[in-house]
């Protein structure tokens, strides 16, 4: 797996899979932890189910339109503020949008939202924009809830319990297994 930290607004992962779709790319934005985890959990699995560079995990601030352009599928994970998915990640949609509308039709993608209460919200934001640029959903979005409600536990840094790592881990597996093999 590929871990970008070095790049500024574009990093271009490799096209490293055997049928030449492109590496599952998971892109990820986390003030507390929880989400980061997730996102981890994720890639860490998708990268043990093909070994390269079939996988790479950006922080949502360091993607632009060419890892976008260049991936084989997506994994969104956001945590929900405020419901809705956190500012980061709506930034990089905004920057990406425009300048991959109408390359990235019917890519695969799953998102991974990480709440204190509910969810949804997040949910639904990138569903419409994954909508909009054609993308076809292939999980059901993965919504793990850590029951933070006052400011003290919202702002304070999580710990993911293992069931959902695990979760995260299957998804992963699922997501860079069905692009290596040309499913989606």
């Amino acid at each position: 797996m590929k871990e970008r930290t070095d790049l500024q607004g574009d990093a271009k992962p490799a096209d490293s899979s055997a049928t030449g779709a492109g590496p599952l790319l998971v892109v990820w934005w986390s003030a507390t932890g929880g989400t980061e985890q997730l996102a981890r959990a994720a890639a860490d699995a998708a990268a043990g189910s093909d070994p390269g560079d079939a996988v790479v995990l950006l922080r949502c601030d360091l993607a632009g339109p060419e890892a976008v352009s260049s991936a084989g599928g997506y994994l969104f994970c956001t945590p929900e503020n405020l419901a809705s998915m956190a500012g980061m990640m709506k930034d990089f949609f905004d920057r990406c949008y425009y300048p991959v509308l109408d390359r990235i039709v019917a890519r695969p993608y799953a998102s991974i939202v990480c709440a204190g209460s509910d969810g949804t919200g997040a949910t639904r934001q990138i569903d419409r924009i994954a909508t909009g640029w054609r993308l076809r959903r292939v999980a059901e979005p993965m919504i793990v809830l850590t029951d933070a409600q006052t400011p003290e536990a919202i702002l304070a840094p999580k710990r993911i319990d293992e069931v959902s790592l695990q979760a995260a881990r299957d998804l992963g597996e699922a997501m860079a297994a069905g692009i290596g093999m040309g499913i989606w």
